[in-house]
């Protein structure tokens, strides 16, 4: 991914909610939204995949782990022998290490730069990492933006895209108008003024084009490949969760859209493994999406999707 926002309990009727673009050459070869299997004994992946190298750049297994990853634009210190950034994801999606040994191991691995936001659901815990920083950072409740730099780097289109989901979290009154709010925002075309644009190591001309939340070069060599949303609502006492891809050629044209829904997550949190995953949901293919949702909740007390941090005792001195 190359820019995303997430809202993590910003909103009461939709707890959690991804909206993602992916930028990439348009010769590397990639499979569309779907359900597939990253190797035996490891759990299945709802999200696109790299045909290249394997991996992915954003995925969630019914178990309640989600994952996805950015680039950090940095070309100074980019190896071209370095391994493949989207393995990362299946790893962690993998689910057989916690968050302090999984980010020794990938830390040590030798990656280009990357942005990783990580989350486990059914342990209440969400971190953003990068090889960049020394530690991982744990998140709580709030509304992030990420692209090439660090998290929450205050970059023209990481701030537009924030502001415009925090909008359209407080005035969509379905999943349809939301998504349909949010695919508007992460197709935007404006290029940032010259005054605001970050410095990053590339050509000013670069700079520009890269400025934009849809990317696409004059000569449509690379460009924003597709547009991803994870959108939970609370429906009663349950949550849905809808994960829509819109997919571009780069000769333009229609979008073409996938849908999957699961019910029943993400799970709620606990220290003690479900006895069993939520069934994974099929992928639907359309132009649009489907329209009509269930009537949104009553207003009640509800639970956060992260556990809150237990305080650190301090130790006291005499008395």
């Amino acid at each position: 991914m190359c820019l995303v926002a997430l809202a993590i309990d910003q909103s009461r009727r939709f707890p959690l909610v991804v909206a993602a673009n992916r930028d990439e050459f348009f010769k590397r070869p990639a499979a569309r939204l779907a359900w597939w299997s990253p190797g035996a004994g490891r759990p299945d992946i709802l999200g696109g995949r790299d045909l290249e190298a394997g991996g992915t750049w954003l995925g969630l297994t019914a178990a309640g782990r989600l994952a996805f990853v950015t680039n950090v634009r940095d070309p100074s210190r980019q190896d071209p022998q370095a391994p493949s950034r989207g393995d990362i994801v299946p790893r962690w999606l993998a689910g057989d290490l916690q968050t302090d040994r999984f980010w020794m191991r990938t830390a040590l691995a030798g990656h280009n730069g990357f942005n990783l936001v990580a989350a486990d659901f059914q342990r209440g815990e969400c971190f953003w990492a990068s090889n960049h920083e020394v530690h991982p950072v744990r998140l709580e409740r709030g509304l992030f933006g990420l692209s090439n730099g660090r998290l929450d780097a205050p970059w023209p289109k990481v701030d537009l895209l924030k502001a415009r989901v925090d909008a359209a979290l407080s005035t969509s009154d379905s999943v349809d108008s939301l998504s349909a709010r949010l695919f508007e925002a992460l197709g935007d075309r404006t290029l940032a003024d010259d005054a605001l644009l970050p410095s990053t190591g590339v050509s000013h001309e670069w700079e520009k084009l890269l400025s934009a939340a849809f990317i696409r070069t004059p000569d449509g060599s690379y460009g924003t490949r597709c547009s991803t949303l994870v959108i939970t609502e609370r429906v009663n006492k349950r949550l849905v969760t809808h994960v829509l891809e819109r997919t571009y050629g780069a000769a333009g044209g229609m979008a073409l859209l996938r849908r999957s829904t699961l019910k029943d997550w993400p799970p709620r949190y606990s220290e003690e493994p479900p006895a069993e995953a939520p069934v994974q949901g099929s992928v639907d293919e359309a132009e649009e999406p489907s329209s009509g949702t269930e009537a949104a909740p009553r207003k009640r007390r509800v639970r956060s999707l992260l556990k809150p941090e237990r305080p650190r005792r301090t130790r006291t001195v005499g008395g």
